[in-house]
């Protein structure tokens, strides 16, 4: 295992603090920047159907690209960042361009639509493995799960405040969606005062020793159980249709179901963290994919209701606590300090495309066979890689 010895981890270890500074601040600098991009994200399927007349089929497109870019950029930001050893300076650079990005959305006009989409997206993709790999450098080694618990927590709680700001804005200012990019720029824009005033860059390190030698195939299991499991995953959008067509609920709930796997995300990010630095991360990463499975199981079950609703969303929240953060925390310490944010970046490349993947074989499957049957498939899918991914995770000793 590679040994991390940023001066903010030691000061957090000799202090007693779990969490770092540097843990903190990044924190808040995701809060405010995931409020504003989900003050967008809240209405841009209104704003591009009944705006600016897309079709759903238009939709979709755009849609894919807003998750496409962002897994295509995400390695040129991790060599960037290793290359120069400036993780603060690239992860701002991509703070900064989704900042940017929200006045595309004032044109009006689908070209610059587009545009605006592709900045964003590539800003997110550039700033999320240099931010990672910052939380792993000035984190304790045995407090990873913890450190990335906090951050994923407030980001989270970013992520409940968007969609709320937005319609409030909306419910002031009636097809105000100028209001909402306006405001969205303002507030990305303080994120990124944040990062620049409170986030000390990361000093520069050497190559790491190899204690065993195993770093990097251990990275390489990682990056393909991270695969095999993400193209299991039925994608949040999925789930939740699956849930309306369930329930039949109206339309108006339907944005509010989210926000029942946000709450939950938020809750238990920190406390799935701790338990993942006590009892070791591969087991509490399986763990949640055994919450996914369950939410499949409970979507296929004649289970209906409230019993089914406030289940499902709750396994939901379990699921991303268990994963989300617990995944980077697994995979930081098996690199070089100097190689980590490509690696992160890998990792979560490896997984975004397989999700990507999973997106459309899902689509495709409900399409041509059905609700149910591309359910049931997924869940099949999802069993046989549960009782893979053990085999391929490494020990985390190793």
């Amino acid at each position: 295992m590679y040994v991390t010895l940023d001066r903010d981890a030691r000061v957090a270890s000799r202090s007693g603090r779990r969490v770092a500074g540097t843990v903190l601040v990044l924190g808040t600098v995701s809060l405010v920047t995931d409020v504003s991009s989900e003050m967008v994200t809240a209405v841009l399927p209104l704003y591009l159907v009944l705006g600016l007349g897309l079709s759903p089929l238009q939709f979709g497109f755009l849609d894919g690209l807003y998750g496409g870019v962002t897994a295509l950029v995400r390695l040129a930001g991790g060599h960037a960042a290793d290359r120069w050893q400036r993780h603060k300076l690239v992860a701002g650079l991509g703070y900064g361009l989704s900042a940017f990005a929200r006045l595309g959305f004032l044109v009006g006009t689908v070209p610059w639509l587009v545009g605006a989409l592709v900045v964003d997206r590539a800003g997110k993709g550039i700033r999320t493995a240099p931010r990672d790999a910052l939380i792993t450098l000035s984190s304790p080694a045995g407090a990873l799960g913890q450190a990335f618990g906090v951050h994923r927590a407030m980001d989270t709680a970013g992520a409940l405040l968007g969609p709320l700001v937005a319609f409030g804005i909306l419910a002031v200012a009636s097809g105000g969606y100028d209001a909402v990019f306006v405001v969205s720029g303002g507030i990305g824009a303080f994120g990124v005062l944040l990062l620049v005033l409170f986030v000390h860059e990361a000093p520069r390190v050497a190559r790491a020793v190899v204690a065993r030698g195993t770093a990097g195939p251990a990275v390489r299991r990682i990056c393909l159980t991270a695969a095999l499991l993400g193209v299991v995953t039925v994608a949040d959008p999925f789930v939740y249709l699956v849930l309306r067509d369930r329930l039949a609920l109206p339309d108006g709930y339907f944005p509010l179901l989210p926000l029942g796997t946000a709450g939950l995300y938020l809750a238990l990010a920190v406390p799935a963290g701790m338990l993942a630095d006590r009892y070791g991360r591969r087991l509490v990463f399986l763990a949640g994919h055994g919450a996914l499975a369950a939410v499949y199981a409970l979507l296929l079950s004649p289970i209906a209701g409230a019993t089914l609703l406030v289940a499902a969303l709750a396994l939901h929240g379990v699921f991303y606590a268990a994963t989300d953060g617990v995944l980077m925390a697994l995979a930081g310490p098996l690199s070089d300090p100097a190689r980590r944010t490509g690696t992160l970046a890998k990792v979560q490349t490896a997984q975004a495309l397989a999700r990507l993947g999973s997106s459309v074989l899902f689509g495709a499957a409900w399409t041509g066979w059905g609700m149910t049957a591309a359910l049931a498939v997924a869940a099949v899918g999802l069993a046989c890689a549960l009782v893979a991914a053990p085999l391929l995770l490494p020990k985390e000793d190793s």
